[in-house]
């Protein structure tokens, strides 16, 4: 396929060597003397780019812009100017212009404003293909390679990021190449926790990953220690490739700092959440808070209550004398309040701040046709998510918080995975509801597809009484019921889940966010 250019110069004959260079690289290049020429050309024939000289007789460069902007918006311009007026190339840039020159041109000059224009999706795509196929290849090679949690991390950090990059070459095939390259690392992930989580939650700190209950001691009080307010939104469900498309919206704002950590066995609210902030083990919060946790047990919409109380007894136990304060936002009206007040906030020496609504998006699409429709696959999940972001009070804060001197750090308390398989699960009425994970008596599954806990101390779970066992769902299984077992494999397949064991959930972004200004 050969570019149409049209070219408006009324000097255009001393233009001539880049003409024929265009030509020469398999450009269509029409000329014209005029900016009514142009405008008029333009209306009649279709073209991929035009080059106005701003200084023409008649209609100029800019005049031209703006007739040729109001019947076809999309049709990129380049200025060609000898005016270096600060107030001219505002001009141009405020009537769209696509490209800003300043004569004389090489023909270089010209040929890197097509590609720039005309050619940059298609090379990106070309650069985005070899690169991929290099980095295919790279992992595939690393599956068969002994590999710790920083390697396993690492693996998990770049799938997100290409699962990202690949989202705007859409045009390439490489996304099932990809979700069965991820597929396959997840087998292998949930190999590696099922042989080595219970050493990790058995060591001492610093012989083992950073986990959920060290997310305050390691990454908080030290930050306590200076001048600055600290804030630490816990954003529920997020999963970093989610991460990586709001961090796009923030780079002008902030220095940005990546990191992740490893979650708590099950990873799902109650245990992860509830371990950040009383920096304990499930089965110690049992011995230390044993009607707490009875209580959060016996409904399910009050297991993350007392997370305000975890927090101040985590301060307390270390001696720690902070001015500390805990919110929860599970509503806009809610967020949009503590938006009003975030600046008063930073009077505080600490903030805790839970953000809701990345959850309550994953159980909305569970059980809403509409936002299911709106978010089919991965690719278009993260893109709701980049869309509330960019209207959400959150990101207002942020703002806010980036004109202060303060220091933020963003995570989460677990992932979700987009759950295509399904395993029979057999247990009594007992049991709890849970699709990626379970606890009751008696229960029985595919043992490739869970890991089965007989001694919940072991994995230093909570009892919830006598003779009762755990299963946490591997790669992206669900558990369904053999009664109306159709009926709920097909209403749970294709939905996002956590609570299991998989790279999406284990594996949580923690990021700290340092104000530009």
């Amino acid at each position: 396929m050969k570019y149409r250019i049209l070219w408006a110069d009324d000097e255009i004959d001393y233009l001539r060597p880049h003409v024929l260079f265009l030509s020469d690289k398999g450009y269509d290049v029409t000329t014209v003397t005029s900016g009514e020429d142009a405008v008029q050309l333009s209306r009649e024939q279709s073209f991929d780019i035009v080059f106005l000289d701003e200084q023409m007789p008649g209609i100029g460069g800019l005049g031209a812009l703006s007739e040729i902007k109001s019947y076809k918006p999309s049709l990129p311009v380049v200025m060609i100017t000898k005016n270096e007026q600060e107030s001219i190339m505002e001009q141009a840039i405020g009537k769209k212009i696509s490209e800003y020159l300043i004569k004389p041109v090489n023909p270089t000059q010209i040929l890197l404003a097509c590609k720039k224009l005309l050619d940059a999706e298609r090379i990106k795509s070309d650069l985005a293909t070899k690169d991929y196929i290099l980095e295919f290849n790279r992992i595939s090679r690393e599956l068969f390679e002994p590999l710790d949690e920083a390697r396993w991390k690492d693996i998990f950090f770049r799938l997100a990021q290409w699962e990202v990059e690949l989202d705007e070459h859409p045009n390439l095939d490489f996304r099932q190449t990809l979700l069965d390259q991820k597929r396959e690392c997840n087998a292998e992930f949930s190999k590696f926790i099922e042989k080595n989580y219970r050493n990790w939650i058995h060591s001492d700190k610093d012989k083992r990953p950073m986990l959920s209950i060290d997310l305050l001691e390691r990454k908080v009080v030290p930050e306590l220690s200076g001048s600055n307010p600290v804030f630490l939104f816990v954003v529920d469900c997020l999963r970093y490739d989610q991460w990586l498309v709001m961090e796009k919206i923030l780079g002008t704002l902030f220095q940005v700092e990546r990191d992740g950590y490893f979650s708590i066995l099950p990873t799902a609210t109650p245990y992860a959440r509830n371990a950040i902030f009383s920096g304990l083990f499930p089965l110690d919060m049992e011995k230390r808070y044993p009607e707490l946790w009875k209580d959060s047990q016996e409904d399910e919409n009050t297991k993350n209550r007392y997370e305000p109380d975890f927090m101040q007894d985590f301060f307390s136990r270390r001696r720690i004398t902070v001015n500390a304060k805990y919110a929860k936002l599970t509503s806009t009206d809610e967020s949009k309040q503590y938006e009003q007040n975030i600046t008063a906030q930073l009077k505080n020496q600490f903030n805790a701040v839970v953000v809701n609504f990345v959850d309550i998006l994953v159980h909305s699409r569970s059980d809403m046709q509409v936002i299911r429709e709106l978010s089919p696959d991965e690719s278009a999940y993260r893109s709701l998510t980049q869309t509330w972001f960019e209207h959400s009070a959150f990101l207002r804060m942020l703002r806010t918080l980036s004109k202060h001197k303060c220091t933020i750090l963003i995570s989460t308390d677990h992932g979700a995975i987009r759950c295509m398989r399904h395993t029979k699960v057999i247990a009594d009425r007992e049991a709890s509801t849970n699709l990626r994970y379970k606890f009751g008596r008696n229960l029985q599954c595919e043992p490739k597809h869970a890991v089965y806990i007989k001694n919940p101390n072991d994995w230093r779970l909570p009892q919830h009484g006598l003779n009762v066992n755990y299963i946490i769902a591997k790669e992206d299984y669900y558990f369904v019921y053999p009664t109306n077992f159709h009926k709920f494999v097909n209403q749970y397949k294709d939905s996002f889940q956590h609570g299991g064991i998989s790279l999406d959930e284990v594996v949580v972004p923690l990021i700290r966010l340092s104000p530009k200004g």
